[in-house]
């Protein structure tokens, strides 16, 4: 395989990569900030609206990791029964732990141990933003 094709490849692969909620008519190649919606509620991306990125572009944003928190750590519930298998939006595995399910669109969970993470995440933002000012 030539060096022409693996770079067409990778260009390809990179494409599919960033399948995650984007605005209608966004550019796959030049995607812009306001251009990613989160995957739970479609809200864009703005510079005081956190967004958390997982796997294949997949993204939350801070109003709806604050929902899931609530529900799957503060309330220790969730959307879906103990047992059944869902795929997280997030990380893109079959998980059988508590679930936040979006009320708006029913296809977009986020497992416990996501919501932890992208919860770790966000703080460390906030931090680094604090210690920057």
């Amino acid at each position: 395989m030539g060096l022409v094709t693996s770079l067409h490849r990778l260009a390809q692969h990179t494409r599919n990569y960033a399948r995650g909620v984007r605005r209608e008519g966004t550019d796959p190649n030049h995607v812009r900030m306001q251009d990613v919606l989160c995957d739970f509620c479609h809200t864009p991306w703005t510079l005081d609206r956190p967004m958390v990125e997982g796997h294949h572009g997949s993204c939350i944003c801070g109003n709806c990791l604050r929902a899931a928190w609530a529900l799957t750590v503060t309330a220790q519930s969730s959307d879906r029964p103990d047992g059944t298998p869902t795929k997280c939006t997030m990380c893109l595995e079959e998980r059988t732990d508590r679930t936040f399910q979006s009320p708006a669109y029913p296809d977009a969970c986020i497992c416990l141990r996501c919501v932890r993470l992208a919860s770790r995440a966000v703080a460390r933002d906030a931090d680094d933003a604090s210690k920057a000012e």
